[in-house]
């Protein structure tokens, strides 16, 4: 009960906390780092030229632990072959506390996962991937691959079983001749499978529709009185060396699935076959999460449009802690509540040409501080704890990945120190633990 307390007290200010255990001049801290000690699962061995990227992360039934990753920067430019492989697969067995390297991959952006009595692991290299293991992430077999000719993306978000099937996003980038970060062409495709099939193979999977902001927007009309966007897209502050991009053009990325099984939700299916796509919203501004639904038909095809609200009026931003940055959500059965692990901006308002000089691109583009939040119903979320800080802007803590294991939640972040290049090109991949995470819930 002191833990709840103190948590529900420190969120109202330092000061008011520190009234609350003991008055003026208490020396407890306000909101204390639930995990930010760490394990390294990757260390660049130049963090000027090879990035980490895309950490992965899944729960074996037997404990072991899998995670995915992958590596760019200059030291790959014109590779060919193999080693152009830029993905990798590690295990643990001891909870996270040592990793073994187990294969490259070609992939990037990839997330390993169980369906059935195998473990799998996919991405993209352009087009979609896949690799499998059969001895619990042991070895691993060539890759599959799964589309021609094809442009994806997709950093590494949940996912989702039900109905004997297993449920994920990846996103088609459907106009690849556009010359900007492509964020409002891309199209979030539901990919669906029956657990107990190989997945190697093409048609044991079942595509959505491709359905880019862009066209969701051409179809429903503009978001109005959300300041969307919120900067000028092409114009944002060009010479400031700190802008690696100018505002692209509105847009959804990294989607996460999700499915409301309370009947009390505006939103719950009955039949068990409606899935809702949760994803960060790219606005310029924050803590706005861009929606759409999928709805799986008797033959099993999956058609994915925007949300309405029950007024009838189309939907596309709900309100999402850290939205304007990759996140991942988990569905706890236990407590039947959404966990959500994501980027906390604290300063998104600063003027871009008045950066300090250790900031990374626009504002709202804050990536030290990982914090969690719990829901249950995916848009009223409660704060639970302080995750990870750096407390230096240009050491990331971001892009993370998690999964319950017992009654500790994991974290797989993609992360960097003082010899990281950028806030966005890190140098190491770190693993946390937030030990009996379902003591924050009040």
């Amino acid at each position: 009960m002191r833990r709840r307390t103190f948590i529900q007290s420190a969120v109202l200010g330092p000061a008011l906390a520190g009234a609350a255990f003991g008055g003026e001049g208490s020396t407890t801290e306000a909101l204390p780092l639930v995990a930010n000690d760490f394990v390294k699962v990757y260390e660049s061995p130049d963090a000027l030229q090879v990035f980490s990227y895309s950490p992965g992360l899944a729960v074996l039934p037997g404990g072991r632990l899998v995670a995915t990753l992958d590596l760019n920067g200059p030291a790959y430019a014109g590779k060919t072959g193999i080693d152009a492989y830029r993905g990798r697969i590690y295990t643990s067995d001891d909870r996270g506390q040592t990793w073994t390297i187990r294969a490259s991959t070609p992939m990037i952006h990839a997330r390993p996962f169980v369906a059935g009595d195998a473990v799998y692991v996919l991405g993209h290299r352009g087009d979609l991937g896949i690799v499998r293991s059969t001895d619990s992430g042991a070895t691993w077999g060539e890759v599959s691959w799964l589309t021609e000719r094809e442009h994806w993306h997709q950093a590494p978000c949940n996912v989702h079983y039900a109905n004997g099937r297993v449920y994920l996003v990846m996103e088609k980038d459907t106009d690849p001749s556009l010359p900007v970060w492509p964020v409002s062409v891309l199209a979030p495709v539901v990919m669906a499978a029956n657990v107990t099939d190989d997945l190697t193979r093409r048609d044991a999977w079942t595509f959505s529709n491709a359905l880019s902001y862009r066209d969701a927007i051409a179809a429903a009309g503009p978001p109005h009185l959300l300041g969307v966007p919120f900067f000028t897209p092409g114009n944002t502050a060009p010479e400031n060396a700190k802008i690696r991009r100018p505002m692209a053009p509105p847009g959804w990325l990294e989607t996460n699935v999700v499915q409301f099984v309370d009947p009390n939700h505006v939103w719950h299916d009955p039949a068990g076959r409606t899935f809702h796509l949760w994803m960060r919203a790219h606005t310029g501004s924050t803590n706005l999460a861009a929606i759409a639904r999928a709805v799986e038909s008797e033959d099993g095809s999956l058609t994915v449009s925007l949300e309405h609200a029950p007024s009838g009026e189309p939907m596309l931003f709900v309100p999402c802690p850290g939205g304007q940055m990759k996140f991942h959500i988990v569905y706890d059965e236990k407590t039947t509540l959404f966990w959500l692990l994501s980027s906390q901006a604290t300063d998104s308002m600063t003027r871009p040409d008045r950066l300090t000089d250790d900031r990374f691109d626009l504002p709202n583009n804050e990536r030290h501080r990982l914090v969690l939040h719990f829901s249950k119903n995916c848009v009223d979320w409660c704060f639970a704890a302080r995750v990870a800080d750096s407390k230096a802007y240009g050491q990331a803590r971001h892009y993370a990945s998690m999964a319950i294991d017992g009654d500790d939640l994991h974290v797989l972040s993609r992360s960097g120190d003082e010899r990281a290049k950028s806030a966005h090109d890190g140098n190491i991949i770190t693993f946390h633990t937030v030990r009996h995470f379902r003591d924050l819930v009040y």
